[in-house]
């Protein structure tokens, strides 16, 4: 999931469009992109859609992910969000402002309640979680968070939450890098993914292209696109090079050719068990095996 675009629950003119964009995933806003005055009628937009042949079809064309983004648990729009949100076709659901364990508890809680009521319709749902780190408090707790519940499938870290109130100057890269690090490492402990911020500045593509960049060389899945023109950046981003693969591939040839020690050389550089797992994974990622 190397792009994830946002579109709002209350623009349905949008919602073809964005599945037939080139972003591995399409998320649903049912938060921050919705006036509070506006959340009813983004519920129903989405539900509408949700139900529609059109939806289906063009999710299973393009192989996209789909991702609802709810309204944190302190709005009391949850619970209406997941009756929406928790259908056949939704693979992930984005919850803002988690902070502890006992929110995610109380999400997981609540999903597992509304899937238990789908399944006594018939219809079974497999719906991940995809908990935000965006405040202080959360990114203390990422790694409590992050290993709180079978259903948190990773952490998304959330700049602009985190740094505006703070002060926090967004465009000093040792402290997006430091955040980024963080994050990577309570997800990591956890054995769960880290996925990339929003970046605001649309007109700014290399700026885009810098950040990243850095959340790729922390370990980061993929990042956030606000604007259909970010979406060829992140897909470049975090796809492998041609170097990577070919590497990978001889890394994982040199592996299977070993019988002798645990760890070997390769062309100078020494080569062991977490060397060959990563190449697999690119080799995997790229589509070579």
């Amino acid at each position: 999931m190397r792009s994830k675009l946002f579109v709002p629950a209350s623009r349905p003119e949008l919602f073809a469009k964005a599945l037939k964009s080139a972003a591995d995933a399409i998320c649903f806003d049912l938060e921050d992109a919705v006036l509070e005055s506006k959340k009813a009628y983004a519920r129903e937009c989405l539900a509408s859609f949700f139900s529609t042949d059109e939806f289906h079809s063009l999710r299973q064309e393009g192989r996209k992910s789909i991702i609802v983004r709810v309204n944190a648990l302190e709005t009391g729009h949850t619970e209406n969000d997941l009756i929406v949100a928790c259908v056949a076709g939704v693979d992930i659901l984005n919850i803002p402002k988690t902070d502890t364990v006992e929110d995610v508890l109380r999400f997981t809680a609540m999903l597992d309640a509304r899937a238990e009521q789908t399944a006594r319709g018939g219809e079974k749902l497999d719906i991940r979680v995809l908990a935000n780190i965006e405040t202080p408090r959360a990114l203390l707790n990422a790694a409590d968070i992050a290993a709180a519940h079978q259903l948190v499938w990773g952490l998304q870290l959330g700049l602009g939450d985190l740094f505006e109130p703070l002060g926090i100057a967004r465009e000093d890269t040792q402290n997006v890098h430091t955040v980024m690090m963080q994050m990577r490492i309570a997800a990591g402990a956890a054995g769960k993914i880290a996925y990339d911020t929003a970046y605001t500045n649309v007109a700014n593509a290399e700026g885009y292209r810098q950040e990243a960049w850095r959340a790729r060389q922390v370990g980061f899945l993929g990042k956030t696109c606000i604007h259909p023109n970010q979406v060829a950046i992140a897909n470049d981003v975090f796809s492998p090079t041609e170097a990577e693969i070919r590497w990978a591939a001889k890394v994982v040839e040199s592996a299977e050719q070993n019988d002798v020690n645990g760890a070997y050389m390769l062309e100078g550089k020494m080569i062991d068990g977490p060397f060959i797992e990563r190449a697999r994974a690119i080799l995997a990622q790229s589509g070579g095996q």
